[in-house]
């Protein structure tokens, strides 16, 4: 046998594998970096680490992606992008100190509270976000749509497997609390979600209304407003974002100028 043709069958056989042990980097970047190593007379060693650690980093960098696409989050937006000259009040120090995600590991909840347009929607979804990209599992999800969706699941009973998609992420994201009002069992089904996380995964939470109005979302039940408060806020960071809504900035212009 030819030393060609036992190389192009060295090859087969060693792509073969690399597909066997889905080691697809590996896979397209081998014969580059064989040609790299022996030009740069890399030791063998060298040339191994090179393939493994852009292995490692492919599977980091899809890992990531899946966890994104997994929070469903309507759009993505980073703490970079948002504009700290617009709110009124913010506490900026609270809100990098958040981005640490100590909470996380905590068990902890992270709550944002302002007037709508403020940037609460921004923040939770940065924050989410940066939890995506350091490995935790997050999913988003508005009040209203968890309350509509456990509703069904109750009617169809499948409640309790629908319940287990909110309780198994490591970060649940619950967004535009207080927005439209609950029922008394819509109110129900949201505390069970609340409830069952308790120190046991953490939430992000944005709400236009402060605490004291809260009965207002839950159908003025004082007794169920006390038991999602006292679950939410015994570990928990209130971000108070004061200001006019940043969507309204180009109107308000306008009308200041004429």
């Amino acid at each position: 046998m030819s030393a060609k043709k036992k190389l192009h069958e060295n090859d087969k056989a060693l792509n073969e594998q690399l597909e066997y042990l889905k080691l697809s980097t590996i896979r397209e970047q081998y014969p580059q970096e064989a040609r790299t190593a022996a030009e740069q007379q890399l030791s063998h060693v060298h040339y191994l680490a090179r393939l493994v650690d852009a292995e490692a980093q492919a599977r980091q960098d899809r890992s990531v992606q899946r966890r994104i696409r997994m929070a469903r989050f309507p759009v993505t937006k980073t703490l970079d992008s948002f504009d700290w000259n617009w709110p009124k009040k913010i506490n900026r120090l609270q809100v990098q100190d958040l981005f640490r995600l100590a909470f996380i590991e905590q068990h902890a909840n992270a709550i944002f509270l302002g007037s709508v347009g403020v940037g609460k929607t921004h923040l939770c979804t940065a924050l989410a976000y940066a939890a995506c990209l350091r490995g935790h599992s997050v999913l988003f999800a508005t009040a209203i749509d968890i309350v509509n969706t456990l509703s069904t699941a109750q009617k169809t009973g499948s409640l309790k497997a629908d319940l287990k998609k909110y309780l198994r992420p490591a970060v649940l994201v619950i967004d535009e609390l207080g927005y439209l009002p609950i029922d008394k069992h819509g109110a129900d089904l949201l505390f069970q979600v609340i409830s069952q996380r308790y120190e046991r995964g953490s939430i992000i939470l944005t709400t236009n209304k402060p605490f004291k109005k809260w009965p207002e979302i839950f159908g003025n039940d004082s007794t169920l407003t006390s038991a999602v408060l006292d679950r939410l806020l015994h570990h928990a960071e209130t971000v108070m974002i004061e200001g006019r809504s940043y969507r309204m900035k180009d109107q308000i212009g306008s009308i200041v100028s004429e």
